[in-house]
């Protein structure tokens, strides 16, 4: 589904290219505005409500590009999650984790690519049974397919047992602007599972003032040992998206968009439940600085839920968005508030669904550099009758973290992870309510550039 997503946007708008006449050049990803071109126009930014990313918490002086990376981390810490064999509750235990990293970005006035991949392996002192081997990959792709017509492409993979085993924790649950995708709706702690979440997007510059686009969204999320997580369902979702951004003033966008997905939650022997959602919003965007955005988004929302041979559920239900991003020298914060209407994520059924999240880095000294992540999530389900739907509930999460460089290539940080659940009719969920972690790790890094 995916791939064949990708190439019918691309189909759809390439014969737009041969209209192109204005020069873009470069790929803008620092979320500042890109240089006026020879021709005097300024080339549009695709604005975070309908961009389908996450906002970077890079600092603005974080600019280095063309180079390739790798390194080692090594992490040690206590958690009160991790499982007895026999009992299946969890006890508290030591672990250990070793995490090779490997990150290439590549840059050209076209082209922006950034792909890192950080395969790992956590060993538990007190609960073997739960060692594992973890896979995480991220892929950032924007190509400029002509002045006018760019395509974008991000990708999110993790193969984990708990999503805050990563070498990075902070980066375990991105802020975006856009409309919240059915990725992770319970945070399973000691669940193996598969996570995949990608975006693909193709823009076209219409005008000076004036863009189009087309999106497509693919999630899934497996659960590789049903036994575990006993309440709680694979699910995935495919989806499409189409746009029109008009730039009213150098630094102030209007729109509206129009988004469809699909969702399918399924277990062994309970009936699947399939959810669609139809969406249309307008939205706001000021960049109040180049680096410093604050987008408003609004509109209504009909959702049709079904779970044969129950009766189907529809209703009409109310979009709300906002978000703010901003980059500074030393600081910078991404934060994000939700409701909309939603299904998976591991849950069954359809949900009224809140969220509140916030991510941000500050450089305290020259020296020290200190780091925050936290959410709230809301549930309430729409389809109470649903055969294995949750009455709904709640989580709450916050990562912190404080690192210090030791030399050129040598860092070490100190991090804690904190999690309260609170759901109805979710087994998995009763025994282990709260997470606690705290960890450090030592990491040795070298950069090379990239030779032309």
């Amino acid at each position: 589904m995916f791939p064949r997503a990708c190439l019918g946007l691309f189909f759809l708008l390439s014969p737009c290219c041969v209209w192109c006449q204005v020069d873009t050049s470069g790929v803008n990803t620092s979320g500042t505005e890109a240089a006026t071109n020879p021709g005097g126009e300024v080339p549009m930014r695709t604005p975070p409500p309908v961009s389908g990313g996450a906002y970077s918490t890079a600092f603005a002086s974080e600019t280095e590009s063309n180079y390739w990376s790798a390194g080692l981390k090594v992490s040690t810490g206590y958690t009160n999650d991790a499982e007895q064999a026999e009992t299946l509750k969890p006890i508290g235990s030591v672990f250990y984790s070793i995490w090779p990293t490997f990150a290439l970005n590549a840059t050209t006035t076209r082209l922006n690519a950034f792909l890192t991949y950080d395969p790992g392996v956590t060993f538990y002192q007190s609960a073997s049974a739960r060692n594992q081997f973890n896979q995480n990959l991220a892929l950032d792709f924007q190509y400029q397919l002509s002045p006018r017509v760019t395509i974008s492409l991000e990708d999110l993979f993790w193969m984990t047992s708990n999503p805050f085993d990563q070498p990075n924790p902070l980066l375990a649950t991105p802020v975006s602007g856009s409309v919240p995708a059915p990725e992770l709706g319970v945070i399973a702690p000691v669940a193996d599972q598969l996570h995949n979440a990608a975006n693909v997007q193709l823009t076209y510059q219409i005008r000076a003032d004036s863009m189009i686009g087309l999106g497509g969204t693919f999630t899934n999320l497996h659960y590789t040992n049903p036994a575990e997580v006993s309440g709680l369902y694979n699910s995935n979702s495919t989806g499409g998206s189409v746009f029109y951004s008009r730039r009213v003033r150098e630094k102030h966008y209007l729109g509206v968009s129009y988004r469809y997905m699909d969702v399918l939650a399924s277990q062994t022997g309970v009936p699947s439940s399939a959810t669609q959602v139809q969406t249309v919003f307008l939205f706001c965007t000021l960049y109040l600085k180049p680096t410093l955005s604050l987008s408003l988004s609004g509109g209504p929302q009909h959702y049709d839920a079904a779970q044969p041979p129950l009766p189907a559920s529809r209703s009409w239900s109310p979009l709300a968005m906002a978000s703010l991003g901003w980059q500074g020298q030393r600081t910078s914060l991404a934060a994000s508030y939700s409701q909309i209407v939603t299904g998976g994520g591991g849950l069954a059924g359809a949900y009224h669904l809140n969220t509140a999240n916030a991510s941000g880095r500050w450089q305290v000294s020259r020296t020290w550099n200190a780091g925050l992540s936290a959410g709230y999530w809301l549930y309430k389900t729409v389809t109470p009758f649903f055969f294995g739907s949750s009455s709904g509930g709640h989580t709450v999460f916050e990562t912190a973290t404080i690192e210090r460089p030791l030399g050129q290539h040598l860092t070490v940080q100190v991090g804690y992870t904190a999690v309260q659940q609170l759901y109805g009719g979710i087994a998995a969920m009763s025994a282990y309510p709260n997470i606690n972690r705290g960890f450090v790790s030592i990491s040795y890094q070298f950069r090379k550039p990239l030779t032309r």
